[in-house]
């Protein structure tokens, strides 16, 4: 009897640290990436992201662009090694024809894809800002940030800051749409629907 309850205790002891070595430490949602241990979890406490969710709407250079925000509560980043709660921009741009340029909202993006995904990485608290990475569109054309601004309850400002790409003939095919059909500028407001 007395083996068995030194077994049984031998097992409890090392399940419980199995479990205490695989759990999870969970961060504020702008803690810096440099500082925590790898697989931790950022989680929005506050609810800061919340406010963003919804869709939007803004005309630029005769196009119409709709954004869909969604929230992705422990979505996982590669390159990072970090579980974040994140925001989320698929969407729709149509010319001034309502012909459809680009639509990332029906797109079955891969885990991990980078190609024409925006997911935020943080806010700004204090000035109501949430920054974004932007894949790019094909051949990694248009790879950037992007910082919506909440100026209202209904209404976003946009800047986009595309960053630049060497394209050649081994890296981008002959003939591929590397057009950024995204609004490059800064203080463009979205209004939600």
């Amino acid at each position: 009897m007395k083996k068995i309850n030194l077994y049984l205790i031998l097992l409890i002891g090392m399940i419980s640290s199995l479990i205490s070595c695989k759990a999870q430490t969970v961060y504020p949602l702008n803690s810096d990436f440099d500082e925590i241990p790898q697989n931790s979890y950022l989680k929005d406490l506050n609810n800061e992201l919340d406010s963003y969710i919804g869709t939007y709407t803004a005309i630029y250079q005769t196009k119409m662009i709709t954004l869909y925000i969604t929230k992705e509560n422990m979505k996982y980043f590669k390159s990072l090694k970090i579980y974040q709660d994140a925001l989320s921009i698929r969407y729709i741009i149509k010319d001034a024809t309502n012909v459809i340029l680009q639509d990332t909202l029906t797109m079955n993006f891969q885990e991990n894809q980078l190609k024409h995904t925006i997911y935020s990485h943080g806010t700004y608290p204090s000035i109501n800002t949430v920054w974004f990475n932007y894949g790019g569109t094909n051949c990694g054309v248009g790879w950037g940030s992007i910082e919506l601004k909440k100026i209202s309850s209904t209404q976003l400002l946009w800047e986009y800051r595309p960053n630049d790409t060497i394209l050649d003939s081994s890296r981008c095919p002959q003939g591929t749409d590397i057009n950024i059909y995204l609004p490059e500028t800064k203080d463009l407001v979205f209004t939600k629907q």
